[in-house]
């Protein structure tokens, strides 16, 4: 791989990252210009691209992980709320059918 190919490939992760987007084969081929075979067959442009994927990886699990823990407490939130409501409904139910005994029935 020449030293302007190489420089590229760089530019091209660089430009992924800054625009927020995912640094894929696909998209390194598409903004570099490069073919995408040639992306996965040498071995320094793969390279380059997988140590950019991995930090991006890395960035990316950890933003994830954040958004990924609100949208589960949010879900634990409802549920849990859900469960109250259905927990009174029961404890209405079990009042309905359990017909009240009057003193007089409670001592035969």
């Amino acid at each position: 791989m020449s030293q302007a190919t190489s420089e590229q490939v760089r530019l091209a992760c660089e430009q992924l990252l800054t625009d927020g987007r995912d640094v894929t084969f696909t998209a390194v081929a598409t903004a570099s210009g490069i073919s995408r075979a040639t992306c996965y067959r040498d071995r320094e442009i793969r390279a380059v691209i997988d140590t950019y994927r991995a930090r991006d990886g890395e960035l990316l699990t950890l933003t994830r992980l954040a958004d990924r823990i609100d949208q589960l407490n949010a879900s634990l939130e409802a549920l849990a709320a859900k469960v109250r409501r259905q927990e009174e409904e029961l404890r209405t139910l079990k009042r309905a059918a359990v017909p009240e005994r009057t003193p007089h029935q409670a001592a035969d």
